[in-house]
């Protein structure tokens, strides 16, 4: 990563970082009653954005709802998955939401913060092993190897859940992608980068 790209990832979350406009809460929400996308959903930044297309950012809630709520896929796993994802990428929306998200559902605070550098811990269990090595693949290649797909098999019962663990990768690759390329802020209150603020592009820039 270059220079300048760091110092636009550094950025990320900021209210004068974004490069299309939030809606205000009153339009946000004109919008999602077009499409049936309940209210609430108007609060986080990443729907006061997609909500320029509001159907559009119906089907990104529906896929999430899925992935979220009506999946085999162990919630831990994709929890792994997505911090993995944020950490790697640089994203601090993904990782901040997601920080909150796992701890809610009694992922342990050392975990996530060993999902930095996961390779260098030996604590993970051979399911943890197979999503965090396929998500590093994906993101590193787009594509999972042999070995790690074997592992996948071995670990993950089923083809429902090695298919929702594929979909899962992508699907936040992708979100953690738009989040960037449109800058799109943390919402008020919330705190960049916990529990310490320290982001991959400060660790690399001290280094």
């Amino acid at each position: 990563m270059n220079v300048s790209s760091r110092s636009l990832t550094s950025r990320l979350g900021h209210k004068d970082s974004r490069r299309l406009p939030m809606l205000s809460p009153r339009a946000a929400a004109k919008a999602a009653a077009q499409v049936g996308l309940p209210e609430l959903k108007t609060a986080a930044s990443i729907y006061r954005v997609l909500l320029h297309q509001p159907r559009l950012a119906r089907q990104i809630n529906d896929l999430f709802e899925t992935l979220l709520m009506e999946c085999d896929l162990d919630a831990r796993l994709r929890e792994l998955v997505v911090l993995r994802i944020g950490w790697t990428n640089e994203g601090v929306y993904e990782w901040t939401q997601h920080w909150r998200i796992a701890q809610q559902i009694g992922i342990e605070e050392c975990d996530l913060l060993a999902v930095r550098d996961w390779r260098e811990h030996g604590h993970w269990s051979r399911e943890d092993t197979a999503a965090l090595r396929a998500t590093d693949e994906i993101l590193a290649d787009g594509v999972i190897s042999p070995e790690t797909w074997a592992l996948c098999c071995e670990t993950l019962p089923s083809d429902r859940q090695r298919l929702e663990l594929v979909v899962t990768i992508g699907t936040w690759k992708m979100i953690s992608d738009l989040l960037k390329c449109l800058e799109v802020p943390l919402e008020d209150g919330l705190e960049p980068w916990p529990p310490h603020g320290e982001s991959p592009a400060s660790l690399a820039h001290s280094a």
